[in-house]
């Protein structure tokens, strides 16, 4: 473990000012991917800055009928809330498949929209990766590839988002807000928040330096009948080889996230009109473009049939 010192943060925008003062900070809240990035030294940041104090863990409806989650909402709190359960089912949906119980009890809203890949080459420190030392390559290209993108990727990185969460929200049009080291806030649409890889894969976010996530707004309820199927290689406590969020009207139309295919969730609004004519063509136009490599070329006939079942039911 390298030195760092520590320090507790009195407001959001005190949070945003030291870490903008210095680009090697961190922000802490639950730890449960920053602490494991630290052990294996793939985040080794100078100073880190205790979020936890800042009263950023309320759930609480918008005038606009929607909600407002804390930064600091903890995913087992958020999943549980009965407003999310009834209103936004396809989010708790989501959470609670994501992780442990035990994790879930210690993550966060913002923390997880922030998580890093789970790129095996991005865990391995002898190999080189873009995301961890940019511009030395990426040994995934021409690597083991089974669980990498299959859309999105460039030349210089073919990693996955792992956030379950994150595609919910895509699906849902959630809104991010931030403040930043000079107390101006913003609110980033999810659909711009994660970028895709080009040629800068390291900056994986629309955040700028110090800028600090304070909560993020769900639209009001869109009803429909909402679900998350998540296909991952084992039952439990495993990131997902494909996952679909979908939201069905009565009268077939639908909106539809997909994770584990690309840099982020991935998402597009125009072809959403094709799946009111079922899952085959909808699923063509989702992930049109696509080029997988022979080892995850199956995620594409998987979210197809994912997508399939979601849409049976919905419609049963």
């Amino acid at each position: 473990m390298k030195a760092f010192t520590y320090e507790r943060a009195t407001t959001p925008a005190a949070a945003a000012a030291a870490a903008a003062r210095n680009p090697e900070a961190r922000f802490i809240a639950g730890g449960t991917n920053l602490l494991d990035l630290m052990k294996l030294q793939i985040e080794t940041p100078t100073q880190l800055i205790d979020v936890n104090g800042l009263g950023l863990n309320k759930i609480e409806p918008t005038p606009e009928g929607g909600l407002r989650i804390g930064a600091l909402v903890l995913n087992a709190d958020l999943a549980a809330d009965p407003r999310v359960r009834r209103d936004y089912a396809v989010l708790s949906r989501a959470l609670l498949a994501g992780a442990s119980g035990q994790l879930r009890n210690k993550a966060t809203t913002a923390g997880n929209l922030l998580q890093r890949t789970r790129c095996p080459y991005f865990y391995d420190t002898a190999q080189p990766c873009n995301k961890r030392t940019p511009g030395s390559g990426c040994s995934a290209i021409g690597g083991s590839t089974r669980g990498l993108a299959v859309i999105g990727a460039s030349e210089h990185c073919i990693a996955t988002h792992p956030s379950d969460m994150a595609v919910a929200m895509r699906v849902l049009d959630a809104t991010v807000e931030t403040v930043k080291a000079d107390g101006t806030t913003r609110a980033i649409p999810i659909a711009e928040f994660h970028r895709l890889p080009g040629d800068t894969p390291h900056i994986e976010t629309a955040l700028e330096t110090g800028e600090f996530i304070t909560a993020v707004t769900l639209p009001p309820p869109v009803g429909g009948a909402q679900s998350y199927r998540k296909v991952r290689d084992r039952a439990s406590y495993a990131f997902a080889l494909i996952s679909v969020a979908s939201v069905v009207q009565p009268d077939g139309s639908a909106r539809v996230a997909v994770g584990g295919v690309a840099h982020k969730p991935w998402r597009v609004e125009a072809a959403e009109a094709e799946v009111k004519r079922g899952a085959r063509p909808g699923t063509a136009a989702i992930l049109a473009g696509a080029k997988p490599t022979d080892e995850n070329a199956f995620k594409i006939p998987l979210v197809e049939r994912a997508l399939g079942v979601a849409l049976a039911e919905a419609r049963s």
